[in-house]
């Protein structure tokens, strides 16, 4: 199971903006450093804004601050911003009625293999990655 690739962007851009986390960033700035469109990035950032984990600033010397500290943001609320991170819950194979009682064909293997998942999505913060020198991709 994968993440969306709108996800993986917003994870990005997020950690982009941690690497400075107290700089206001440009949407100009990070398309031409993320090299994702115009269109699509505003998109991601007003997802963002929308859940509290940034800030836009309006005006001509506007841009995107962190509304948070990086340390209070985890995969589980960016992914929560983007997409439903009820799919990583959910039926592997995407039945609605897939339980312990009555389960589909993989529903016990994909409940091993989904707690390590979750975890790392809920106890994985932003400040984390970029610990893990996030800068040297950009």
């Amino acid at each position: 199971m994968y993440l969306t690739k709108t996800s993986e962007y917003a994870i990005r851009v997020l950690c982009f903006m941690a690497t400075d986390e107290s700089a206001m960033y440009t949407a100009k700035q990070m398309v031409k450093q993320l090299r994702i469109s115009d269109k699509y990035l505003r998109r991601i950032l007003t997802r963002l804004s929308k859940e509290g984990l940034i800030r836009s600033i309006q005006g001509r010397d506007g841009g995107y601050l962190f509304a948070k500290p990086t340390h209070q943001i985890f995969l589980i609320n960016i992914i929560d911003a983007i997409e439903e991170s009820d799919k990583y819950m959910g039926c592997f194979l995407g039945f609605s009625e897939c339980s312990d009682k009555n389960p589909c064909a993989i529903h016990h293997k994909w409940e091993i293999a989904r707690k390590p998942i979750m975890e790392m999505f809920t106890t994985t913060s932003l400040n984390e990655i970029i610990e893990e020198d996030f800068t040297k991709r950009f």
